[in-house]
């Protein structure tokens, strides 16, 4: 007896040694033969997390399968291989295993045969994507994957194989994250085209000319991630090999020629004697035996003929381990500086639209990311310890934010029903955060110390449209305005109320200037207003500290407010309005926009600003496609009905085009730049005409043909009418051609003048410059058709009441000279994506005079403000006394003479109620130690992260465009 409990423990200990020794990463790849034609077969199965179905109904339908057959298979036989990517879909499968399948999918993991690659929460889309949202979806797909399965399960190389176009932001963010190479498959079919001919569909991307970023990036063969023809070995795709010659369809010799041929042509294109066949495709692999067992049987009978001549060696692989065999090559491989917009898959086939398909979407996706980097940080800020109650509903907004990143969801490119879903999932996220804000808000004002209770917080997410149900009805109720930024600011609060008799106090009880401006006709007909009793818009400036939050009271005044007033219009007179810094001019006649000065910088400017729209090419324009009939798109209206209000805080030029497009300007009283707020819709439809709505900007400069947009909200582009720098474009599409995604801003500029003119967005859109000194920016599409790209239905978005849906939406307009613009719109575009967020709660005078008497009503959590050009871009709790901290420098090289230069930003005594122990630099994605992170090195060049050792004093040094990604210990 004692012997075999011997002999048990000493098997279980053998088994557990198993276990934890690890052949995972490049260690455990098979480099091929020499002089051979090495086919690495990667197994790989494309999971949409939402598309055609939601992501609930892809898994239960179909995915779940998926990765029930897989561990099966790769049990079989420990040769084989596969790649998984979405790790949404992993994770839910994981919970739903038992402890046996969990043990055996880790062994799979350690010894290399199952892989994870990308390893973001999806794969993101790269024109309408943020930075800070690509960097969150990124952190909690591989955080997962570390707690799960430790170093084996670090994914080694991105793989984008099926987002239409590439950005080079993406690809500086995969740099720093410690990726090794990018893999994917749309790229325009004429640089295609010249890349296949040249050899040069792999190569070096130079990703950041400020961080000097380089990544090798790889474009699949065939502009597909599908196997080769006949070799789709998939249940439904009756492809399979039969190798007994006794059978009547015996058919693996002539699958074998297949594969030789293939191979070799496929070889041709590239440098190297090691090419890529992706065994799989969208949601393959349900029954992955037969993909297998065909596998195992052409891999060696195409061997086999190495012993006739054959040069051709086919191996299971992975996409790491083929970069792995690339590198080892040691190749010159050609450089890319650029990015991989617009994309085309044929002639007239610009997948340009989807730029700005869904505006509703887009915009409220910008928001929520905003929101949630509120609670992240509201969340650390409690410090409630041991208690992580919070975790859930952070998890519950991560995930969803992290879903709604898929090239398919902020894309606008889903069905209707699971944008719908997409959209629930956010809501339900915010809903979930807000107890946590509610918890948070409720120790931060020391209403847990004082026995008060803090009223109940909440938000006004349809303030933008005039609606606010929980305060719209009261004249007595208190406003928590939070700061995300490390620096102050002051911010224009707007709240909809059903008087303008209304009295705003500070933290401090002294009363601010209000401006009441009456809800317009235009307003009230929105449908989704339904049962709002407001008649005004109540508009107060609040003034916030750093990293904190104010407090404002409201109560009932014995008068009215109404400092909005009708200004006088003299007939065929202009319309001028003006501050200290901005002079804004509109034409008598038309009353369009037509001049704007800057009156500190002294650029006076012409600009001519409409509202037009071009016709949709029927069965060509679609959720991804723009082809418009006519490259010269028609006005709404060639003249605007104005109104003009002034009050104390803003004036305001209103402007009705037609019943469904109407536009207000807005200039603040010491606002550096115009706020421009449009609506559009119900776009009419009948059927047959599809319209997409655009708002265009025709200035005097001499632009010369070039333009700059950005890159996901990060990096400025250069672009040129007509040009691509890398191939020569045969332009067939002037117009959609033309088009590049704007995420966060776009700009002109004349050298001879040095001045420029530039717009910001409040969402991801479509734009371009089609003429000398124009630019024009997508605001509203509907279309009358599908593009038969897959979706399967025509873009044409309903609102609440049935009809065309309306959407609301803002531009920042800017007029400087080209030496003072970028610390305009680079400030400016960080007070948009990390906006203040303001929280209302309905109440009772004598509970304000409590809630002034015992909470607090003012509060920064830093004791110093950061530098003008450092950015808080992520604070958030690792929990066990740890927090995660991004600081960035949102400057690039020589943008500005001041805030171009290198900072550095002391953390020892940045936050005012944690005391810091240590501080430790990860890569970008968080998930590895800087000083450990590794890449390979190409082309002789060292690409090894750039590591500075932090001392004592927690001094950070940030270059130009530089985000530094801590972790944090404090006490």
């Amino acid at each position: 007896m004692k012997l075999n409990r011997c002999l048990l423990i000493c098997s279980v200990f053998i088994s557990l040694v198993d276990y934890v020794i690890s052949t995972c990463g490049y260690e455990a790849c098979d480099l091929g033969k020499e002089g051979m034609i090495n086919v690495h077969l990667v197994p790989h199965t494309h999971d949409d997390v939402g598309w055609i179905k939601t992501v609930d109904q892809y898994y239960v339908d179909e995915v779940q399968y998926i990765l029930d057959s897989v561990i099966l298979a790769l049990e079989a036989n420990p040769k084989r291989k596969f790649s998984y990517v979405e790790t949404a879909f992993f994770y839910r499968w994981w919970n739903q295993q038992d402890d046996a399948i969990k043990l055996k999918v880790k062994q799979l993991v350690n010894n290399g045969q199952l892989s994870f690659i990308l390893g973001g929460w999806c794969m993101n889309d790269e024109a309408a994507t943020h930075y800070n949202a690509i960097i969150d979806q990124h952190t909690i797909g591989v955080k997962w994957l570390k707690e799960n399965f430790g170093e084996c399960g670090r994914p080694l190389v991105a793989w984008q194989i099926d987002p239409f176009g590439h950005s080079k932001e993406q690809a500086s963010l995969f740099a720093q994250m410690g990726y090794d190479a990018v893999y994917f498959a749309r790229i325009d079919y004429q640089d295609y085209a010249r890349r296949k001919k040249d050899k040069e569909l792999e190569m070096i991307w130079k990703a950041s000319p400020d961080l000097n970023t380089e990544l090798f990036a790889g474009a699949l063969y065939g502009q597909h991630y599908g196997p080769p023809p006949g070799m789709n070995f998939d249940i439904y795709a009756q492809n399979n090999i039969q190798d007994d010659p006794r059978l009547h369809d015996f058919n693996v010799d002539a699958v074998v020629a297949q594969a030789l041929k293939d191979a070799t042509e496929q070889n041709a294109a590239y440098k190297g004697n090691h090419i890529m066949w992706t065994m799989g495709d969208d949601f393959t692999y349900q029954n992955a035996n037969t993909w297998y067992k065909s596998m195992d049987m052409l891999i060696p009978a195409v061997n086999a003929r190495q012993a006739n001549g054959s040069k051709v060696n086919l191996i299971y692989s992975t996409p790491a381990c083929y970069t792995y065999a690339k590198n080892k090559q040691n190749i010159m491989w050609s450089t890319k500086s650029d990015d991989f917009f617009p994309y085309a898959d044929r002639v007239h086939g610009y997948w340009t639209g989807y730029f700005t398909s869904r505006a509703a979407l887009k915009g409220m996706v910008r928001d929520t990311n905003n929101f949630l980097q509120v609670a992240k940080q509201l969340d650390i800020l409690a410090n409630r310890g041991a208690d992580r109650s919070s975790d859930f509903a952070l998890d519950v907004l991560k995930r969803a934010m992290g879903v709604a990143q898929h090239h398919d969801a902020v894309s606008g490119t889903a069905k209707q029903v699971v944008t719908y879903d997409y959209e629930e999932r956010l809501a339900d996220g915010v809903n979930q955060c807000m107890g946590l804000v509610n918890h948070a808000y409720q120790k931060l004002t020391n209403s847990v110390t004082t026995g008060f209770t803090l009223p109940t917080q909440e938000l006004c997410p349809l303030a933008n449209i005039s609606m606010c149900k929980a305060v719209e009805a009261s004249s007595s109720f208190g406003i928590i305005v939070y700061n995300p930024r490390g620096q102050s600011t002051r911010t224009i609060v707007r709240l909809p109320v059903s008087s303008d008799k209304l009295n705003v106090t500070d933290a401090q009880g002294n009363p601010l200037q209000v401006q009441f401006t009456e809800v317009s006709a235009r307003t009230k007909k929105i449908p989704e207003r339904n049962g709002s009793v407001a008649t005004h818009d109540m508009w107060f400036t609040a003034q916030l500290p750093p990293l904190g939050f104010s407090t404002y009271f409201v109560s009932a005044a014995s008068r009215s407010f109404l400092t909005n007033k009708l200004v006088k219009v003299k007939p065929a007179s202009d319309v001028v309005i003006s501050n200290d810094l901005l002079e804004v001019i509109f034409d008598g006649t038309t009353g369009l926009l037509k001049q704007i000065s800057n009156l500190k910088s002294a650029v006076k400017m012409k600009v001519k600003q409409e509202l037009m729209f071009y016709v949709g090419w029927d069965k060509y324009s679609g959720a991804y496609k723009f082809r418009p009939k006519s490259q010269s798109p028609t006005q709404l209206s060639q003249t605007a009905k104005v109104q003009v209000f002034k009050g104390s805080l803003f004036t305001e030029v209103r402007q009705t085009f037609t019943n469904w497009g109407t536009q207000v300007f807005r200039l603040g009283r010491t606002a550096n730049h115009i706020e421009l707020e449009w609506t559009v819709g119900p776009i009419p439809f009948n059927g047959t005409i599809g319209r997409e709505v655009i708002s265009r900007f025709t200035t005097d400069l001499m632009s010369q043909g070039v333009f700059y947009t950005d890159s996901n909200g990060r990096q400025i582009l250069q672009r040129q009418k007509n040009f691509r720098p890398t191939w020569t474009l045969d332009v067939n599409e002037p117009v959609s051609g033309n088009y590049y995604p704007v995420n966060s801003r776009i700009y002109i500029q004349d050298l001879k003048r040095s001045c420029q003119f530039t717009i910001l967005t409040d969402r991801s859109q479509g734009g371009t410059s089609v003429a000398n000194g124009s630019l024009e920016l997508m605001l509203h599409r509907m279309t009358t058709s599908d593009d038969s790209l897959g979706v399967g239905e025509a873009l044409q978005e309903k609102g609440s009441d049935g009809k065309p849906l309306i959407v609301r939406g803002k531009h920042y307009l800017v007029v400087d000279t080209i030496a003072a613009s970028a610390a305009v719109h680079r400030e400016l575009a960080q007070r948009l994506f990390m906006a203040p967020v303001v929280t209302v709660a309905k109440t009772t005078p004598a509970v304000i005079d409590k809630w002034r008497k015992y909470l607090t009503l003012r509060q920064s959590y830093i004791r110093t403000a950061l530098p003008d050009n450092v950015h808080l871009l992520t604070l958030e709790s690792l929990g066990n006394n740890q927090l995660l901290l991004r600081l960035e420098h949102f400057y690039s090289l020589n943008e500005d003479s001041s805030l171009s230069k290198n900072v550095t930003v002391s953390l020892q005594d940045l936050f005012s109620t944690m005391a810091i122990k240590s501080v430790k630099e990860l890569t970008l994605e968080a998930n590895q130690y800087l000083e450990d992170s590794q890449r390979l090195k190409w082309n002789k060049k060292s690409s090894k992260q750039d590591y500075r050792p932090i001392g004592n004093d927690f001094a950070i040094e940030l270059s130009p465009m530089m985000i530094r990604t801590l972790e944090v210990t404090f006490q």
